[in-house]
């Protein structure tokens, strides 16, 4: 780095974007997670079976991995400024939108039956909300990593992704805290309308603060130049951005790699893990314990504050094996296998959860906690053996998996659950599922494994 720049305060506005990246991510969760808080209320309210529920959580999921295959794309031709804005603001209306589900349920399932489809208006409305929702939230990471390319140097990129991503953490620790005092004071319906609001207050402050680094006023020269070190020097060149820009790689081409497989896979059976844990849990502290909406606050807000451990562990820990001299990849893949034995610990949940609920709850979070930690790897094994050019398709094509892969999972404990709720030991449903949630990683990282030993680089793109 050139002298100047060691010498001299080169400014922090760069942590100004970054911390707009967190709050976004913060109020992105928040939205996502009013539904799963709300869910005992709700169906109670409207005689939801947990199929019913499965199917409006299931068509959030399917939607966000359909357009996180395309939404990279989207932000790219749109641009940061106008891409992240116009995505909050489609996700905060999906997120309002649930309020009025009911008349939306029933004006469509009115046209529905008159093509002979016969609906329930509820499931039907909160469907379309989610779909909303879901097709907006897809744009939040995609438009955070490519702000975040733009106004930090590469060596400061991983840093500031990690303390936006914690945004999703935070998300999850508000919500069981907020959503269900506002529920209790003013209804099921403005809690989602106060939440879904904040993506509007958000959005002044973006267009305040946020414009190119380039166009930047409130910019110094000596941070500018810093952002741009990379690319200023010899010894790290990157890709011009024209050139960037006029390169894509087909999909088909990415796919008859291992090394693609290797990650869609390890999204594939991992991510459902997560939504699962995301969208069910209030439903199976009810369930099993009676606990209603004021009741989940503590135990869910002490089980989110325990993911946020795992968020930053996990980035921490493959340093411990590429300082001893391994590839990134190879320490990486020795971290996620350790990872990958902690979710055996909720195949207890169920046996020792008798005599406490906050037994399930501690060996649940110990399970999400290690999700994160695996989450902040499973990413970077693409950067480790793809070529920048390629990272952003590969990542979506991956993200669809995990999507599809939580649409099963979610669609399968639905089922499950009415069966053994028919059958009088719901508990039983829930014994499954959580076996499932303790094994998959130890399977994902097996087939990872499987089929790339070891490192290698992709060299011909």
């Amino acid at each position: 780095m050139n002298e100047t720049l060691t010498t001299k305060s080169i400014g922090r506005y760069r942590w100004t974007i970054c911390s707009l990246l967190f709050v976004a991510t913060t109020i992105n969760y928040l939205d996502r997670q009013v539904l799963s808080l709300l869910a005992p209320k709700l169906s109670e309210e409207f005689h939801w079976s947990e199929t019913d529920y499965a199917n409006i959580t299931a068509v959030f999921q399917f939607i966000y991995a359909l357009s996180m295959l395309f939404a990279g794309r989207i932000i790219d031709r749109l641009g940061t400024k106008w891409g992240y804005a116009i995505a909050i603001v489609i996700w905060s209306l999906g997120a309002i939108l649930h309020a009025e589900s009911v008349a939306v349920g029933e004006a469509a399932s009115g046209i529905l039956a008159a093509v002979g489809i016969i609906a329930v208006p509820s499931v039907v409305g909160f469907m379309i909300s989610r779909a909303v929702l879901g097709f907006g939230e897809a744009g939040n990471f995609p438009a955070a990593i490519k702000a975040t390319a733009e106004y930090f140097p590469k060596k400061e990129r991983a840093l500031a992704t990690g303390i936006f991503n914690s945004g999703a953490n935070v998300g999850a620790i508000l919500a069981p805290i907020s959503v269900p005092i506002i529920a209790e004071l003013w209804g099921w319906g403005m809690a989602f309308i106060l939440v879904g609001a904040a993506g509007f207050l958000w959005l002044f402050f973006w267009f305040i603060f946020y414009e190119k680094p380039e166009k930047q006023k409130w910019l110094s020269a000596a941070e500018f130049e810093y952002i741009n070190y990379d690319i200023n020097n010899v010894e790290d060149p990157v890709v011009p951005k024209h050139e960037a820009a006029t390169v894509k790689v087909p999909w088909f081409k990415l796919l008859s790699y291992r090394q693609t497989w290797a990650f869609v896979f390890g999204k594939f059976m991992t991510d459902g893990v997560w939504w699962f844990f995301l969208f069910w849990l209030p439903k199976y502290l009810d369930a099993q314990y009676g606990m209603k909406s004021i009741e989940i606050q503590l135990p869910l807000t002490v089980l989110y504050t325990m993911t946020m451990f795992g968020s930053i562990g996990g980035g921490w820990f493959p340093m411990y094996y590429i300082n001893k001299g391994y590839s990134p990849y190879d320490g990486r893949m020795r971290a996620m296998f350790i990872i990958a034995l902690f979710p055996l610990l909720v195949l207890l949940a169920q046996p020792l959860g008798e005599s406490s609920f906050w037994i399930p709850v501690v060996l649940i979070g110990i399970g999400a906690s290690a999700h994160q930690a695996w989450s902040a790897n499973i990413f970077t094994t693409v950067s480790d053996m793809f070529p920048k050019k390629a990272i952003g398709s590969v990542i979506g094509i991956g993200g669809m998996a995990g999507g599809i892969g939580g649409v099963i999972v979610t669609k399968t404990g639905g089922a499950l659950f009415d069966h053994y709720k028919a059958l009088g030991h719901i508990e039983t449903g829930y014994t499954i599922m959580f076996a499932f949630c303790g094994l998959a990683y130890i399977i994902a990282w097996l087939g990872m494994k499987s089929l790339v030993p070891t490192y290698k680089q992709i060299t011909d793109l």
